[in-house]
């Protein structure tokens, strides 16, 4: 461990935001180049630790400084630690390492045991909040995987880089990606242009997400040799899925008749993750969404888990979180 640990000192808070304070906490480092990049551009990521624990935390010299909690301090001391021996060891981390960390420690259960991870090539993904924990391990442990929840909560984004993942490890020969094109329902034969040009609109969100964890030159060659295959979810009636990596995005948008015939391709060693949100169904009024319907139906079926997503979990940024809260509590 490239820190040492401080010892806790009681001292009171200086300042309002940690008035009720009762620990001061003193955390030494080796190198203040590592520092530097731990911290963040004018300490930024000691803004974010303060303004997310409710602890002060100011830098001198090689050392930080904590005033607050215990428990807090405790936390922070723990976590910069962590991010110190990830730049330490050459990794970049940003303000997103210090949110999914402190996520993580303030919602710690039995049942939560760390932070996650998905490797590629190209990059580590790790778990910004508990719930992404849970839904990494599930797509470990399990063939059919359902991601329920608002948009921002990383559900198709992990599930896509755990499709790669699987890939590059040869795992599984191919990644199938597919999404109910709503708007064009049957009519995507009459759209100009080959089966790819038509529905790419609707599976761009999934591209995005390939060429992140992926090298762009892999994403295109894998496309053009169909190791990547654009299958739209009206054309998957009749097929096979098997030694694939299959991933249905934006499922709440299936019919009920739909999602059965989907969840059916299942072939052998096969994995097959199934993304959604309830809350933004674009089906004609009275229709019943296949996700709701499917995640009830097979709720206890071995080899099948349901992972829930909230705003809590949201992680493109604060604001999409307060609005995501704002729609729920309306409903």
């Amino acid at each position: 461990m490239a820190a040492f640990r401080g010892s806790p000192v009681p001292g009171p808070g200086r300042t309002t935001k940690v008035q009720a304070a009762s620990t001061r906490l003193v955390v030494p480092f080796e190198d203040n180049r590592h520092l530097t990049r731990l911290l963040g551009e004018y300490d930024s990521h000691l803004a974010l630790i303060e303004d997310r624990l409710g602890i002060e935390a100011h830098a001198h010299g090689n050392v930080v400084i904590l005033n607050g909690s215990e428990a807090a301090c405790q936390i922070a001391r723990d976590i910069l630690e962590q991010l110190y021996d990830r730049v330490a060891a050459g990794q970049q981390i940003g303000a997103g390492d210090f949110d999914g960390l402190i996520r993580h420690a303030r919602e710690e259960t039995p049942a939560n045991d760390g932070q996650a991870q998905i490797s590629t090539r190209r990059r580590v993904i790790k778990a910004r909040t508990p719930a992404q924990s849970t839904y990494m391990r599930a797509l470990e442990r399990i063939d059919l995987v359902f991601g329920i929840g608002p948009a921002g909560t990383g559900k198709t984004y992990i599930a896509v880089a755990y499709a790669a993942h699987c890939l590059e490890r040869g795992l599984v020969e191919r990644i199938i990606l597919s999404r109910p094109a709503v708007e064009a329902g049957e009519r995507l034969g009459f759209l100009p242009g080959d089966m790819r040009e038509k529905v790419d609109p609707y599976l761009r969100p999934l591209y995005d997400a390939l060429y992140d964890v992926l090298p762009p030159e892999k994403v295109e060659r894998d496309l053009e040799s169909g190791v990547i295959e654009i299958a739209p979810l009206a054309f998957m009636r009749g097929r096979t899925l098997a030694n694939a990596y299959v991933i249905l995005d934006e499922a709440q948008n299936t019919t009920s008749m739909q999602m059965k015939m989907f969840l059916t391709r299942l072939g052998e060693n096969s994995k097959m993750t199934v993304t959604g949100d309830p809350s933004q169904i674009d089906l004609p009024f009275g229709m019943k969404s296949g996700l709701e319907e499917a995640v009830a139906l097979l709720d206890g079926v071995e080899g099948i888990e349901a992972v829930r997503f909230t705003g809590a979990d949201v992680v493109r940024r604060d604001l999409v979180a307060r609005i995501v809260d704002a729609y729920d509590r309306q409903t």
